[in-house]
């Protein structure tokens, strides 16, 4: 068996997809040999079939040891970097783009560089999202509190707001359940340009937050239900 997880070590050592991995914190010591995929499970909490799915995703590669299915020492760390990132809520998508990132650097510092900006990258989805919490929680209080207010007549017959082209674009993007980062992402403009012009749409819309103003656009037609 040994002779076998020595040539294996060797195998893998040379299709490795990653010459540098951010360092992160681990909670054991990484193996030094291959480990079996309920072994694996275990280590991270996950089930079988998890890990799988991040195979079928590209990102976690298995191997075999006669009939065993087996990780290597390197792919424990990929896990352990996958599994971090998944704690913090990161899409499978976003993941994706990272390991993307690494794939191409050439030193540890890139590494840890990129890292570092996939966390604060998250960080500021997570504050919008905070934000966006608030608004909704002191709306909902604020319902509580008073009463729905009393439907108007002349809305019926209102008119819906000029929006120019971004704007329409952005609400779009909005209705479909997009945060201010991704429709920056997607836009290829910043967070703080993007909250500025959803902002204006909000207020052009008379609405208290982006929800209502993507349902007062459905109901005024703008866009689609």
């Amino acid at each position: 068996m040994h002779a076998e997880y020595t040539s294996f070590s060797v195998e893998v050592a040379a299709r490795s997809r990653f010459q540098y991995l951010p360092s992160i914190p681990l909670q054991q010591k990484p193996p030094t040999r291959p480990v079996a995929i309920a072994d694996m499970a275990n280590m991270f909490g996950v089930t079988h079939r998890t890990l799988h799915f991040y195979e079928e995703k590209k990102l976690l590669h298995a191997d075999r040891i006669g009939a065993m299915r087996v990780y290597g020492p390197h792919q424990v760390r990929i896990m352990a970097l996958i599994n971090l990132c998944r704690e913090t809520g990161m899409a499978i998508a976003q993941i994706q783009d990272l390991f993307g990132e690494l794939d191409s650097i050439k030193s540890q510092e890139q590494a840890d560089a990129i890292l570092r900006d996939a966390l604060a990258a998250r960080k500021r989805e997570l504050v919008s999202g905070e934000s966006l919490i608030r608004r909704q929680m002191q709306q909902v209080n604020e319902l509580l509190n008073h009463g729905a207010p009393a439907d108007d007549e002349s809305n019926d017959n209102a008119r819906p707001p000029f929006l120019n082209e971004f704007e329409f674009e952005c609400l779009g993007l909005m209705s479909e359940g997009y945060t201010p980062i991704r429709i920056g992402n997607a836009t290829g403009r910043s967070v703080d340009d993007i909250l500025v012009i959803e902002a204006a749409i909000i207020r052009k819309f008379g609405s208290t937050n982006r929800f209502q103003a993507v349902a007062k656009a459905v109901l005024l037609g703008v866009i689609g239900n």
